[in-house]
C-alpha cells in the first residue's frame, strides 16, 4: 500500500475525498478495524463450540450454562473496558497511541490462546479485554475527527467503516472457523493472532494518512495535573489485575465457579452502569441544550443493550443450533457450523453500501436516530421469531434447512444497519466535545450489557425449550421497538437539531 501524504488538519481531512469520496485516512482506519474484527470475530466463531467440546477433542468439555456464563462475562468485559480505554485516551494518551497499545495486547491475547493450556485460554481472554477496550472506542472517535460537525458524508462514512468491519468479520470465520474445527482448536486461535499483526503492520505504515487526528488527548491538562492522573490510572491498572489474578487463583484453587465469577461480573456490570450515568448526569456541569443530549445518549443506550442482548446470541444461541440442529451442507458441500457466522458480515457487504446511499439520498427525509433504533429493535426480534418453526421441527431430532440460519441473520443485519452506524455517528455529534472518547465508551458499555445477558441467555439453550426461548425474547424486542417509536419526535426535539 502507498504512503498517502501527510494531512496537515482536520479541515484539510475533510475536505479529501481520495477514498471512495472520503477522506483517505479512512482507509487507515478501515483496514486497522477490518483486521482487528478478524481476529475478534474468528476467535469468537469457535469460542463456545471449543468450551462445550469433549476434552478428546480438544475442547474445555464445559456444560453449556458454564461455557455461556463465560461467553457472556468476557464479551461483556471486552465492551465495558472501552470506558477506561476511552477515559485513558481524553485525558493521558491520545486516541492515535491507545489504538496501537490496544492492537499489541490482542495480538499477544490470541498467541496466548494458542498455546494448549487452559491457563493460556482464560489469560489471552484477559489481554485481548484489554487491548479492545483501548483500540475499539478510539478507532471509532478518529473516524469521526477526519469530517466536520456539518459534512453530510459522516453518517456514509462510518456506514463505510462498518464494511471493514464486517469485511474482517466475513473471512474470519472461513479461516478460523475451518481451522479450529477441521484441524485443531489452537490453530484457529493463532490464525486470530496472526490476523491482529496484519492490522498493527497496516497501521503504523498508515498513519501519516491521518494528519493530527488522535495525536492529543482531548481534555488540556497541565504537566502536573497529568502525572497525577498517570499515577493513578497505573494503581488503578494494577489494583484490577492484583483482583484478577485472585479470583484465578481461587477458581484454580476450587474455592470459586466459574458461574460464581460470572455473576461477579454481571453485578459488576449493573454497578458500573449506575454509577456512571449517575456522575454524569449529576457531576457535570452541562449546558441546558448538552443536558438534553446527554438524556438522548441514556435513551440509545437502553435500546442498543436490549438490542445486542438479542442480536449477538450469534455466537451463543445461533452459534450452538447451527451446529447441533442444522444441516452443514449445502448443494452436495459440507462445511463447519462455524461458517454460519460469516452470513452476517456478507450481508453487510452487500447492503451497507445500499443503505448509506439511502440516508444520503433522502436528505431532509432521512429517519431520525431514535426512529432508526426503534426499527431495529422490531427487527431483531422479528427474526428471532422466524426461527421458531425451525426450533420446532429441530425439537423432534431433525437437522433443519440451513436456509432458516440465512434468513434469521438476513433479517438482523437489516435491523443492525438501522442501529449499529447510526449509533457510533451519533455518540460523536450528541456527546460534549471533552468526553468525546468516554461517551464512545458508553457506546460499547451499552453493547457490553447486551453481550453479557445474550451470553446468559444462551446458557439457556439446554434449560428451554428452544421456541418458547426464542418467542420470549424476540417478543420483548418487539415491545420495545414499538414503545421507542412511540416516543421517538419527544427524542429527536431533545438531540436540538442533530440528526
Amino acid at each position: 500500500m502507498a504512503t498517502a501524504p501527510a494531512l496537515h488538519g482536520l479541515g484539510e481531512a475533510a475536505s479529501d475525498r481520495a477514498f471512495f469520496g472520503h477522506p483517505v485516512g479512512l482507509r487507515t482506519l478501515f483496514f486497522t478495524e477490518m483486521w482487528e474484527r478478524f481476529s475478534y470475530y474468528g476467535m469468537r466463531a469457535i469460542l463456545i463450540l471449543f468450551m462445550t467440546a469433549p476434552a478428546a477433542t480438544g475442547g474445555l468439555a464445559l456444560d453449556t450454562p458454564t461455557a455461556g456464563a463465560v461467553y457472556g462475562m468476557y464479551t461483556a468485559m471486552v465492551y465495558m473496558m472501552s470506558l477506561p480505554g476511552g477515559w485513558i485516551a481524553d485525558r493521558l494518551i491520545g486516541q492515535r497511541r491507545a489504538v496501537l497499545y490496544g492492537g499489541v495486547l490482542i495480538t499477544a491475547g490470541h498467541f496466548s490462546m494458542a498455546v494448549p493450556s487452559t491457563a493460556t485460554f482464560y489469560l489471552g481472554l484477559v489481554l485481548i479485554v484489554f487491548g479492545t477496550g483501548l483500540l475499539k472506542p478510539n478507532i471509532s472517535v478518529m473516524v469521526g475527527q477526519l469530517y466536520s460537525a456539518n459534512d453530510h458524508r459522516r453518517d456514509a462514512g462510518f456506514s463505510l467503516f462498518y464494511m471493514g468491519i464486517n469485511t474482517g468479520a466475513f473471512f474470519s470465520p472461513l479461516v478460523c472457523g475451518y481451522l479450529g474445527q477441521r484441524v485443531s482448536w489452537h490453530y484457529g486461535f493463532a490464525a486470530a493472532g496472526v490476523g491482529m499483526t496484519f492490522g498493527l503492520i497496516q497501521y503504523v505504515a498508515g498513519s501519516r494518512a491521518l494528519g493530527n487526528a488522535g495525536m492529543e488527548p482531548g481534555a488540556t491538562l497541565t504537566p502536573p495535573a497529568r502525572r497525577v492522573l498517570t499515577q493513578r490510572a497505573v494503581m488503578a491498572l494494577a489494583a484490577l489485575v492484583a483482583v484478577g489474578l485472585a479470583i484465578g487463583a481461587a477458581s484454580a484453587a476450587g474455592w470459586t465457579s466459574i458461574g460464581t465469577i460470572a455473576d461477579a461480573a454481571g453485578y459488576l456490570l449493573l454497578v458500573v452502569t449506575l454509577l456512571f450515568f449517575g456522575w454524569l448526569f449529576m457531576a457535570g456541569s452541562w449546558t441546558t441544550e448538552e443536558r438534553r443530549r446527554l438524556y438522548v445518549i441514556g435513551v440509545f443506550f437502553v435500546a442498543a443493550a436490549l438490542f445486542w442482548s438479542v442480536f449477538e446470541q450469534a455466537g451463543s444461541t445461533l452459534n450452538l443450533f447451527a451446529d447441533r440442529s442444522t444441516r452443514q451442507t449445502l448443494f452436495g458441500w459440507s462445511f463447519p457450523s462455524s461458517y454460519f457466522q460469516s452470513l452476517n458480515p456478507i450481508f453487510i457487504m452487500t447492503l451497507a453500501p445500499l443503505v448509506a446511499w439511502l440516508w444520503v439520498r433522502l436528505g431532509p427525509r432521512d429517519p431520525s436516530g431514535p426512529v432508526k433504533f426503534a426499527i431495529a429493535l422490531i427487527g431483531v426480534g422479528l427474526g428471532f421469531a422466524l426461527l421458531i418453526p425451525a426450533a420446532r421441527m429441530a425439537a423432534t431430532g431433525a437437522t433443519v434447512s440451513p436456509l432458516w440460519l440465512v434468513a434469521v441473520y438476513l433479517v438482523h443485519t437489516i435491523a443492525e444497519l438501522c442501529l449499529s452506524p447510526v449509533g457510533l455517528s451519533s455518540m460523536t455529534k450528541l456527546a460534549p466535545a471533552s468526553i468525546v472518547s468516554l461517551m464512545m465508551g458508553v457506546w460499547f458499555l451499552g453493547a457490553s450489557v447486551g453481550n453479557y445477558i445474550g451470553g446468559r441467555l444462551g446458557g439457556l439453550y439446554e434449560a428451554l425449550p428452544l421456541a418458547t426461548l426464542l418467542g420470549r425474547v424476540g417478543l420483548f424486542a418487539v415491545i420495545c421497538g414499538v414503545l421507542l417509536l412511540a416516543f421517538a419526535p419527544r427524542f429527536t426535539k431533545m438531540m436540538g437539531g442533530v440528526k
